[in-house]
């Protein structure tokens, strides 16, 4: 089996031949289903900040603090969130070759290029077989840098300027990320794009969940299990 991310050749591979190969390293596993806990919070959260729940019961303000418990699981996820991502990015350096297609496009190989159109044309149910891969598709490939990659880098960096207002002047976060509201021009435009980025990776997540449990069942291949064991199972048993 190759390491690399081009499709396997399956061509005479006998009839119930099945192959395992290793893909995903454990601190990979690891970061995507944490990172995929703390995106939910984020969102229910997000929400609700975005859009406030009402006042419960008819006790006094003081009394309260569903609101402060709300910000404060929002404020910890996106904390995770930003640990995680640049643990991620740690491992893409030191990782096995199938890290690193997170923080990559193969742009100027036109082979990679062929095979995004293939892919598409698959999931549009335009082609009557799949390809297999390793590592992740091309198209698969483009959809994680474009949502996660630099969709969770966006969140990241907008969602620790927000939280610089609240930390004030002089902290910590305002000597590092002050300056991006200054760039988008007020902090309520800042709301608007960091809430507009929560539905951005919403999008991405329900997406995400359907075509891993599609190529599961209709490409002979694992997907879900391959991002809990790592490895990756290849079923040939339909005879060509």
């Amino acid at each position: 089996m190759t390491k690399d991310s081009h499709a396997l050749d399956i061509e005479g591979l006998p009839v119930n031949r099945q192959t395992s190969v290793y893909v995903y390293e454990a601190p990979v596993r690891i970061w995507h289903w944490v990172n995929a806990a703390a995106i939910l919070v984020l969102c229910v959260t997000g929400y609700f900040i975005g859009s406030p729940p009402p006042s419960v019961g008819q006790h006094e303000a003081y009394n309260q603090f569903i609101f402060g418990y709300i910000r404060f699981a929002h404020f910890a996820a996106g904390m995770i969130l930003t640990v995680g991502f640049l643990g991620r990015a740690y491992w893409a350096v030191i990782g096995n070759h199938h890290a690193r297609q997170l923080f990559y496009l193969p742009v100027w190989d036109g082979h990679w290029w062929r095979e995004v159109l293939f892919e598409i044309r698959w999931y549009l149910f335009l082609e009557r077989e799949p390809k297999k891969y390793v590592g992740h598709n091309p198209l698969a490939q483009l959809a994680m840098f474009f949502f996660i990659t630099l969709g969770v880098g966006f969140m990241i960096v907008t969602g620790l300027a927000l939280y610089a207002e609240g930390a004030g002047q002089g902290s910590i976060f305002d000597d590092l990320f002050g300056w991006v509201i200054a760039l988008v021009g007020n902090t309520q435009r800042l709301h608007t794009l960091h809430h507009l980025g929560m539905w951005w990776i919403l999008i991405f997540m329900i997406v995400h969940i359907y075509v891993a449990i599609r190529e599961d069942i209709m490409s002979r291949q694992s997907i879900v299990s391959t991002m809990i064991s790592g490895h990756r199972t290849f079923k040939d048993d339909r005879p060509d």
